[in-house]
């Protein structure tokens, strides 16, 4: 947080809006996929938001700071992580209810807790380990109705399996992703991550252009566009969100996606929650609760998530867990 700003009113305020708009964008993402291939639209996200927020450091006078980097290929393999999971997430929201898309995408702070200790060291206690454990209790909840082809008689259609499926591996790729973020926000800006995360996303779904991609007409079109559109001004806004509270203050406020994509899953696709979801989603975000409490009270501070949109990346300042 921005020393002499602080204002947690105005972060949670924007903070809720980045989310309402992040949650507008899998609407439009959901929509339009039923038109297009998935690639087409992470394209039209990807670009659209690197325009957007291109322009902003521009209006800022910062887009020479924004572009410039000492580290290509921590943002080359940051970008690739970053294209993997963006089309994981598009697919799972493609084939699933959107609340059950964005309640599996609450697993990968838990994964990326798992992989902090692995990879990056960091000492994660008891405290810690239990709440994940219940929060990937209720990851299987949620996932179990999807997987019934394991049981006999199971009737959960194969698309809906494949969006489960897409789902969780998408969070694992964001959580691995918070990794490579953790190393490579030591010695480079957040706005720098987005713009080369946004670059490359863009340029690897360009290339997979020969193979399904249509011209978008009308309303599909516009979808599209307003995706990215959306995209960008949301990460500002996240962005401006922890510039003026703590990260502590407004991380919770994560978890009103939920809320939002339950009424504009049932108004605008018919999607109904089921008492699984509901009940597996509640206590993935009780175990999220826990686990961002317990950062607070030890003192973490947090990479700011604007540079990824669906996970609360932590970094430790010291052994503590």
């Amino acid at each position: 947080m921005t020393p002499g700003r602080a204002n947690p009113r105005v972060g949670i305020i924007l903070k809720i809006a980045s989310v309402l708009g992040f949650t507008l964008m899998s609407a439009c993402v959901k929509a339009s996929s039923a038109i297009v291939v998935i690639t087409e639209v992470c394209f039209f996200r990807a670009f659209f938001a690197l325009l957007t927020i291109l322009a902003y450091a521009a209006w800022k006078g910062e887009l020479i700071e924004a572009v410039r980097t000492s580290n290509p290929w921590g943002h080359f393999w940051r970008g690739l992580l970053g294209l993997t999971a963006m089309s994981l997430n598009f697919a799972a929201i493609a084939y699933l209810p959107l609340p059950d898309a964005i309640a599996l995408g609450y697993a990968a702070p838990l994964f990326l807790t798992i992989l902090a200790a692995l990879l990056l060291g960091e000492t994660v206690r008891a405290f810690r380990w239990t709440a994940v454990l219940i929060g990937l209790f209720g990851v299987v909840i949620m996932l179990w109705p999807r997987l019934s082809f394991l049981k006999a008689g199971g009737t959960t259609s194969s698309t809906e399996t494949i969006g489960a499926l897409c789902a969780i591996f998408g969070a694992m790729a964001v959580a691995l992703g918070g990794v490579v973020v953790s190393k490579l926000i030591v010695g480079e800006r957040s706005t720098t991550v987005v713009v080369y995360f946004s670059a490359i996303g863009s340029l690897g779904f360009l290339l997979t252009a020969p193979f399904g991609w249509t011209m978008p007409q009308g309303w599909t079109l516009v979808l599209m566009i307003v995706s990215g559109l959306l995209g960008g001004v949301s990460q500002m806004a996240m962005t401006q969100a922890y510039r003026y509270a703590d990260a502590s203050t407004v991380a919770p406020f994560e978890y009103t996606s939920m809320l939002f994509g339950i009424v504009l899953g049932y108004f605008l696709f018919g999607d109904v929650p089921t008492s699984t979801m509901l009940l597996g989603s509640t206590i993935v975000i009780a175990a999220g609760l826990i686990v961002i409490w317990r950062e607070h009270t030890l003192s973490l501070s947090r990479v700011p998530s604007p540079i990824w949109p669906w996970a609360m990346i932590g970094v430790e300042k010291h052994d503590a867990g």
